[in-house]
């Protein structure tokens, strides 16, 4: 029987987790991410403003942690959002079709009791590296 690599993910393009977690785990050819939050990577901070600043950077973050996978948003196969706040579905929405424009991955969005530092959004994806072709099947 082969061997499965386990690849603990770092980058310091990305906002570090904030407790005992990696960024990301790639196994054999999925990558699972933490769950991003809007933090800036400098001064691991929650960025000023609301949840549409929150959501933008937590996408940054999580964009930055794909690429050092070996992967990006057009491989990702399913994300899952938090929100503080159901009502801000809406404006988190917008900056999210902004970088998944097309090829939609599956998704899930709950509205959570409470965030890691307070935080307004949290995102999290599967993922896969390597050669894929995205096939539409109706």
């Amino acid at each position: 029987m082969s061997t499965i690599v386990r690849k603990l993910i770092s980058t310091a393009n990305a906002a570090k987790p904030v407790a005992p977690y990696n960024q990301a785990v790639v196994a054999d050819r999925t990558v699972y991410v933490s769950g991003c939050l809007g933090l800036d990577k400098n001064t691991m901070q929650l960025v000023p403003g609301g949840p549409t600043e929150q959501a933008e950077k937590a996408l940054e973050n999580l964009q930055a942690v794909l690429k050092a996978a070996d992967s990006g948003v057009d491989k990702v196969v399913k994300n899952t959002v938090f929100l503080k706040d159901l009502n801000d579905f809406g404006a988190v929405n917008e900056v999210y079709k902004r970088v998944f424009n097309k090829d939609f991955p599956a998704r899930s969005c709950f509205q959570v009791a409470k965030l890691p530092m307070d935080a307004l959004v949290e995102i999290e994806c599967i993922a896969l590296t390597g050669s894929v072709e995205t096939k539409t099947v109706q």
